[in-house]
């Protein structure tokens, strides 16, 4: 079982993934440390990422799965996997990946970003995401939560759709 927790800038992956994770005693793995640094600088001067900057990152993401499929381990991971295409090429590295989209309105994912102070990604490129966004279909293996209320709400959202993903319920 890998969780791939994902959506826009503000929705929370890195809070839900990680608490999910304590909660299921499995590994988690913070996407965005992946980035290569060129796509961070890239990032840090307002410029957003194209499908080619993404590749690498994508193939270092799909590594990592495929490394913790094959040692029988679980793992979950927070990335943005904001176009099908990504998460298809996180589902093709191991059996068994499952997508926890993180659905967040704009205006909320604007003043969230806004008000951080030590991440990479700057405001201006909140609606960069949003433009090229496809929120899960419902024949792709995983499940979407409303992200748009506080973090508690979420995470209680979060951890009864991996429940019903079967991962176990969370410790």
């Amino acid at each position: 079982m890998i969780v791939v927790v994902l959506g826009v800038a503000g929705a929370g992956k890195t809070t839900v993934g990680r608490a999910l994770a304590e909660g299921l005693e499995v590994p988690f793995l913070e996407g965005d440390g992946l980035h290569p640094a060129a796509n961070i600088a890239k990032m840090t001067a307002g410029r957003p990422l194209d499908d080619a900057d993404r590749a690498p990152w994508l193939r270092t993401l799909s590594d990592r799965i495929r490394q913790s499929s094959r040692s029988g381990r679980r793992l979950v991971v927070s990335c943005s996997a904001l176009k099908r295409a990504y998460r298809e090429e996180l589902r093709a590295a191991a059996p068994g990946v499952w997508c926890l989209y993180l659905a967040l309105d704009r205006d909320t994912a604007r003043a969230r970003v806004s008000r951080r102070t030590a991440h990479f990604m700057p405001l201006r490129l909140v609606d960069s995401q949003f433009e090229i966004l496809e929120p899960l279909d419902p024949d792709e293996p995983g499940a979407t939560v409303d992200a748009a209320g506080d973090p508690e709400a979420t995470l209680a959202r979060a951890r009864r759709a991996v429940a019903g993903f079967g991962a176990g319920p969370d410790r």
